[in-house]
């Protein structure tokens, strides 16, 4: 006899759309999340990559779509953006009348650490004597610049 319920096996993942979609009760929350993630495509092929990725989209609420910035600065560029921006939507299909755009912080991320990575001498005077043997060049500048680096320690 298993020491588990029957009714508490573990399942695999499933597709947000799959559970939505199993019953009707569930038929205005799976309109939203397909709403919000076809405005997330349009969004994406619309903006520059700097800006999508740091964007969420929101609902489309009295003819308003929310925008959520990451910061003050890319919503002052969203702000600039604007009237190009609702313009290809509604020639996308959407419709808007203008968008709404509020600025919710990310969390701060962790610094990125120190490289760790050290080189042995024998590698370092290997990297000196390739950059010796080549044409000038940025690959023979790199070369002796890490070797140099490398060498001092």
């Amino acid at each position: 006899m298993s020491r588990f319920s029957p009714f508490s096996r573990s399942r695999a993942p499933q597709l947000l759309t799959e559970v939505l979609s199993r019953t009707d009760a569930f038929a205005p929350l799976r309109a939203g999340v397909e709403q919000m993630s076809a405005i997330r495509r349009d969004l994406d092929a619309l903006l520059p990559d700097y800006l999508a990725a740091s964007i969420e989209p929101g609902f489309i609420k009295d003819g308003k779509l929310a925008l959520f910035a990451a910061h003050n600065a890319l919503a002052a560029r969203l702000r600039h953006l604007e009237p190009r921006l609702v313009a290809d939507l509604q020639a996308r299909g959407w419709a808007l009348d203008g968008v709404r755009i509020r600025v919710r912080p990310q969390a701060v991320k962790d610094p990125v650490p120190p490289k760790q990575a050290r080189m042995t001498p024998v590698g370092a005077a290997a990297l000196q004597a390739l950059s010796e043997h080549l044409e000038p060049s940025p690959l023979q500048a790199a070369l002796a610049k890490m070797a140099a680096r490398h060498t001092k320690r």
